[in-house]
């Protein structure tokens, strides 16, 4: 018996002539469990993976869910109630081991609803995207030869780069077609592409390349070297990058239940709960005193080098590393006293490739490791530290349409406007809607962990939900001026930012008329009550 997010309804309107609806011949999970994702800083679906006989997809919203079964963009995803994009949920679900990603996708949509209705002929919906098209001249393609896998690789920045050397990412790719280089772009620059790529050159065939680019949080540093991911397609591609509203094949959700449907009787036996997730074998030792610091995962393994144990515990408590207070009891060698760290988890099949290690996993089996070689003993205790509470002081809030999508998202609101073009130092830029004052709160240390490190108290005693743009700088352009102790009684900086940054703090007033005000107020804080300077050997 599979436990479904019961009452999902989807008129599928897609641009092939027949879409057929999931019946009793589907493939579907064996059984399944669905429950709310624990509470993260930066909540981040983790695309989903097959471990043995166990499907796991975590911190998805159903948009994530949606998206991930038809296999499209989440923006095709319309309609639907308001907590859609918000609410957020892991699946843990039972399916024959090696089961192929594309029937993965059909029980994944079999577990969201079998209801879906079908239509004879494509509709289409006029939608925001960025097209894609041939530009003037010849593209700068070269035409692949022979067959092959496309292929797209990130190439390694240095390991010791020049001093103020701002990083320009690199992909090289081969036997790559328009169409994937299209949705490649959102997924590789999403601080430039808040919206879906579109292919419209009309190149057929597959084409080998390289692109590079500068990230847009970047942009303003690098100066005269930086390159906009607009003019890399241009000038590197041949190519063309614009923001057009077109028609698109579109998904439209007519209802959904919020809360999922009870778990099935002997759910346990079918999935029990698998032992916490550890690494089989780490290697500990101190960084050289040169070494740069540095770390990735690959496949089953992590490597890092030169990391304070600080970085690793904020981490594996997911805790905000700017703020000293949210770690109590923490000698002061945790910051000065750096490591390397090999760690593994032995595949129990060989002939496959290890899955590779998701962030959720991560978190514990740091915790492990460190309890294990380091004799850390920790607990979570209620404490009065330093943190913001919002106030109403002349608010400027448009009220939202209680019907639209709760959601987030870089880039402009509804007017177009976007300020970082005239001022790039003005580097973030918010659009959010039908959001409530309390939830403004929660999002602002999402959307700038620079300056708040905390949940935010809501005392403002505004009611209903609202819309707004938000402009501001990331705290490190704001010289020195990040943490709002430099504010007058109204919100704002007792000075202007010489180079033109806007602090968080000045942002919240002025373009929101609400104030955020430091104050003591107990908080959930991770005290350290053992650890030892010295690893156990290896």
């Amino acid at each position: 018996m599979v436990r479904a997010l019961a009452g999902v309804v989807l008129s599928a309107f897609l641009s092939a002539p027949v879409i057929a609806a999931a019946t009793d011949a589907a493939p579907s999970f064996e059984a399944a469990d669905v429950h709310a994702s624990p509470y993260r800083r930066f909540p981040d679906m983790d695309q989903g993976s097959l471990r043995g006989d166990r499907y796991v997809l975590r911190q998805a919203t159903m948009v994530d869910m949606i998206a991930t079964a038809y296999g499209v963009d989440q923006s095709y995803v319309q309609g639907g109630p308001n907590w859609l994009e918000r609410d957020r949920f892991d699946v843990i679900a039972k399916a024959p081991a090696r089961t192929p990603p594309a029937t993965l996708k059909l029980m994944l949509k079999c577990f969201i609803g079998r209801s879906v209705q079908a239509y004879d002929s494509p509709r289409r919906q006029a939608s925001t995207a960025y097209v894609l098209s041939a530009g003037k001249g010849k593209p700068k393609l070269k035409e692949a030869e022979g067959s092959g896998e496309a292929e797209c690789k990130d190439q390694e920045p240095p390991e010791k780069p020049a001093p103020d050397t701002v990083r320009q990412i690199v992909i090289d790719c081969h036997h790559s077609t328009m169409e994937e280089l299209a949705q490649n772009l959102h997924d590789w620059a999403g601080g430039y592409l808040t919206y879906p790529v579109v292919d419209s050159t009309g190149l057929k065939g597959s084409f080998d390349f390289e692109i590079k680019w500068t990230p847009r949080g970047l942009l303003q540093k690098a100066g005269a070297d930086g390159i906009s991911i607009f003019d890399a397609v241009d000038k590197e591609l041949g190519l063309k990058l614009d923001l057009e509203t077109a028609p698109r094949p579109v998904l439209i959700v007519d209802s959904v239940n919020q809360e999922p449907t009870a778990n099935a009787l002997g759910l346990e036996k079918i999935l029990p709960t698998p032992p916490p997730p550890r690494f089989d074998v780490a290697v500990i030792k101190p960084s050289k005193p040169d070494e740069d610091s540095r770390g990735r995962i690959n496949g089953g393994e992590i490597d890092v080098h030169n990391v304070p144990l600080r970085f690793l515990i904020t981490f594996a408590w997911d805790l905000n590393p700017n703020d000293n207070e949210m770690l109590a009891g923490a000698p002061k060698w945790l910051d000065s006293d750096r490591f390397d760290i090999l760690a593994k988890v032995v595949n129990d099949a060989p002939e496959q490739a290890p899955s590779a290690i998701d962030e959720e996993d991560l978190r514990p089996m740091l915790q492990a490791l460190l309890a294990e070689r380091f004799q850390s003993k920790t607990h979570m205790e209620d404490r009065p530290i330093s943190a913001y509470t919002l106030i109403a002081v002349n608010p400027k809030l448009k009220k939202a349409d209680p019907l639209s999508r709760t959601r987030c998202k870089e880039g402009p609101g509804p007017d177009g406007k976007d300020p970082r073009i005239a001022n790039p130092v003005l580097n973030r830029l918010i659009s959010c809607q039908n959001m409530t004052t309390a939830q403004i709160g929660e999002e602002l240390q999402r959307i700038a962990a620079g300056y708040i490190y905390s949940r935010v108290l809501d005392t403002t005693g505004l009611k209903g939900s609202w819309d707004f743009t938000l402009s501001f700088s990331s705290a490190n352009l704001t010289k020195g001026r990040g943490d709002g102790s430099e504010t007058n009684s109204s919100g704002t900086s007792a000075a202007p930012d010489p180079n033109g940054a806007v602090t968080l703090f000045d942002a919240v007033s002025k373009q929101l008329g609400l104030k955020l005000e430091k104050q003591r107020r107990p908080v959930q804080v991770l005290v350290i009550d053992h650890i030892e300077e010295k690893p156990t050997d290896n």
